[in-house]
């Protein structure tokens, strides 16, 4: 147990008997016996929890959680009472303590309570570092995060923005790649034009085309006027083709010879149309493996791969959670115009435990569910979804303990080592082979390898 903790009673056994218990667990304590010594101890250092008797002769615990709030606002306070009713109870939380547990103690529950409250302390400190962050970030366009992964990204993004280079950014859905594509456009000459966003999984096949190239009068039944395609529209400007994965095997080679030469043809159209456009691509999948598989042209791919930013998964990203969560109560609630100011300590923790399977996007939803529904001015856990407050990560298996007989070769701690590393990147090899520093062709060998003896490893292309 890590953290400064100031035990408040008149009776020095129960002073005694408590600083004790709490030494033992690792906590660093100070004692005070009234509302005069706790106020002096207050103003002269800083505390993560106080927990107070309720009674304390001409004096109250209700007293020293009043007197803390004034102090070192945000201190949780646990109040001790030998009276556990309700009305206590009540009382208590008034007064704008934390928690509030009974005599006789019971030293488990003292430690839990205290566990509880310091990682609330924990919490409460480290929002409130982030919230000031957040103010004064320098993070490009309208992204948001500290991580080292994000950091990267950013770098990445000031070494690029000014260049013509095609730009790949890979993550999974709901990681704010447009958000990154903006990015790169708002920091360029190409500021002034129009950025063009395309969703290549939403339009059907047989309208792509058009949706890209345009078409001339007359080049179909209902073709009345000619249309510019989004080449044409993001011309001078950057055109960001989404999940570009997902674009039909009959539309990439006409892409790539657009890519190539500079010019569009629309369609029903004899006439080239020259065109200055900044391609950015984005997708979920590994358009490596693809590759390989065949079902995505190898020409293309390094056509729109001349840079690649890889933009990380939420669940990657540690306290960035919180930054992300802080941000969008904000802007959520300017826009309802809800006076909501921030997360409860619990709420936050609930955050940071979850996995967000829907990444960013997902914890955007989250937040302005929340900020519509609460009643109060901070957000509670009973605001968070139920898959959040139910959420319980799953089990880490344990390691076979360290005998003799099961010393492994290198060998076999490398085929763990790769195995793990597979599972961490979803099987995808190419990033896999990224983690590890490996070729991709010696990783795809060593799956090879592993297939044909007894590991039960499959060198799979998914």
């Amino acid at each position: 147990m890590k953290g400064r903790i100031l035990l408040v009673d008149d009776e020095q056994d129960v002073l005694d008997l408590l600083s004790s218990l709490l030494r033992g667990a690792g906590a660093d304590v100070e004692c005070a016996v009234d509302e005069s010594e706790a106020g002096a101890k207050l103003a002269e250092a800083l505390y993560d929890v106080v927990l107070t008797d309720l009674n304390l002769g001409a004096s109250s615990g209700l007293a020293i959680c009043d007197l803390v709030s004034r102090v070192q606002p945000g201190v949780p306070v646990i109040v001790v009472t030998g009276h556990g009713s309700l009305e206590t109870a009540v009382s208590a939380i008034r007064a704008g303590a934390y928690d509030f547990i009974t005599k006789p103690f019971d030293p488990p529950m003292v430690l839990v309570s205290l566990e509880r409250a310091l990682e609330h302390r924990r919490v409460r400190v480290l929002l409130s570092e982030l919230e000031g962050r957040l103010r004064t970030r320098e993070a490009p366009g309208e992204l948001v995060g500290e991580c080292t992964a994000m950091k990267r990204v950013y770098d990445l993004i000031q070494r690029v923005r000014d260049t013509p280079a095609s730009v790949l950014i890979s993550g999974e859905s709901g990681t704010g790649k447009e958000l990154v594509a903006r990015a790169l456009h708002q920091g360029t000459g190409r500021a002034d034009k129009r950025f063009v966003a395309l969703n290549c999984a939403a339009i059907p096949a047989n309208l792509l085309e058009d949706e890209l190239f345009g078409h001339a009068r007359g080049a179909f039944t209902d073709a009345r006027t000619a249309r510019a395609g989004l080449f044409e529209q993001a011309n001078g400007g950057t055109l960001f083709l989404d999940e570009i994965g997902e674009m039909p095997s009959e539309m990439q080679p006409k892409l790539l010879r657009v890519l190539q030469e500079r010019t569009v043809r629309p369609i029903g159209d004899s006439r080239e149309i020259a065109v200055d456009v900044r391609i950015i691509a984005a997708t979920n999948r590994d358009l490596e493996a693809e590759v390989e598989r065949g079902t995505f042209r190898e020409d293309l791919f390094y056509r729109l791969n001349v840079v690649q930013i890889s933009v990380p998964p939420l669940r990657a990203r540690g306290s960035d959670i919180l930054l992300l969560a802080a941000h969008f109560i904000k802007m959520v609630s300017t826009r309802m115009n809800r006076d909501v100011k921030g997360l409860t300590g619990e709420a936050a923790h609930l955050l940071l435990g979850y996995d967000w399977p829907g990444n960013v996007r997902q914890l955007q939803n989250c937040i302005e569910s929340a900020v519509t529904l609460t009643q109060t001015d901070h957000l509670t856990p009973l605001d968070l979804p139920e898959k959040i407050r139910g959420f319980q990560p799953p089990a880490r298996s344990e390691g076979p303990e360290l005998h003799p007989e099961h010393v492994l070769s290198l060998e076999e701690v490398e085929r763990r080592y790769i195995e793990q590393v597979l599972a961490l990147s979803g099987d995808n090899k190419s990033q896999a082979a990224r983690l590890l520093g490996l070729d991709r062709r010696t990783l795809y060998r060593k799956l090879e390898r592993y297939e044909q003896g007894t590991s039960g490893l499959e060198a799979t292309d998914d």
